[in-house]
């Protein structure tokens, strides 16, 4: 499956399509996607969503996507990596930072469009109106600050919408999208994650808790928390100044030496050399 990669820590794609273009595909980083008019149906990893205008959709990096369009379609798309709202200096147990991890970290695929309602969606899309206007004058000294308030309040109106349907659409906590969830949740804390203390948070075997993911997925339950790891990884080498040392830290690695190893298997380069590539 081919997979996206952003270059930027943040842009926007508006654009028109009487036919989706774009294969079956997943990103290296998040999508808010605007419907601003037209109809289809919106495949989200393997379920199905019709979408008119005004319909809001939200993807992560290991969602998989494409568009079946009925009416031409007039789409925009904010992409972001991780790095765009990862504040060395913020306060990470503030209530923005917590509705940004809940918000980011919460799988919204079995929900198709995260907003019902018809007064949240006028205003996404005026903040979006505001935000494009904006964008075509990044060269300003004040382009940034205009643009992180205005991505803060669509973000908090998005968690507003998606954590207001949980009464009506809840993640069982039996679900494969639960276990998902809790990786995102706690990839910094590898205890968290060995199929031991997985198996007993979701109240499985350890043997079934693996078999049950692998049906659902297609992958590997260890396999799939190293690559979501790695992609991680990957934004800070890319995005950010933080030393190797510091990113072995970071997600739990005891061993640097063993960072690279890890890192090396399953992108073909050690951290150093992946990172001189931008």
């Amino acid at each position: 499956m081919k997979r996206y990669v952003l270059h930027t820590p943040f842009n926007i794609y508006h654009f028109e399509a009487k036919s989706w273009m774009h294969s079956v595909h997943k990103h290296t980083y998040y999508e808010i996607i605007f419907i601003l008019k037209g109809n289809g149906v919106h495949n989200i990893n393997g379920n199905s969503f019709q979408y008119s205008k005004g319909d809001v959709f939200l993807l992560g990096p290991e969602d998989y996507h494409d568009f079946e369009i009925n009416a031409i379609t007039e789409f925009c798309f904010i992409r972001f990596n991780e790095s765009f709202y990862k504040i060395e200096n913020e306060d990470k147990d503030s209530t923005w930072q917590q509705v940004r991890r809940n918000l980011l970290y919460t799988s919204s695929q079995s929900r198709g469009s995260i907003v019902q309602d018809k007064k949240d969606k006028q205003k996404l899309h005026h903040l979006l109106a505001v935000l494009e206007a904006e964008y075509e004058n990044q060269q300003s000294q004040y382009f940034e600050i205009i643009r992180d308030s205005l991505m803060r309040s669509m973000m908090i109106i998005l968690a507003r919408n998606l954590f207001g349907q949980t009464s009506t659409s809840p993640v069982l906590k039996d679900s494969v999208e639960a276990i998902l969830m809790y990786i995102k949740q706690h990839i910094y804390k590898p205890n968290d994650l060995n199929i031991e203390h997985l198996a007993n948070v979701f109240n499985y075997a350890p043997d079934y808790i693996s078999i049950f993911f692998k049906k659902h997925t297609g992958e590997s339950l260890k396999q799939y928390i190293i690559k979501h790891k790695i992609k991680l990884i990957e934004v800070r080498l890319l995005y950010s100044q933080m030393t190797i040392s510091a990113i072995s830290d970071e997600f739990g690695y005891t061993d640097e030496s063993h960072f690279c190893k890890q890192f090396k298997k399953f992108t073909g380069s050690t951290p150093t050399t992946f990172r001189k590539r931008e």
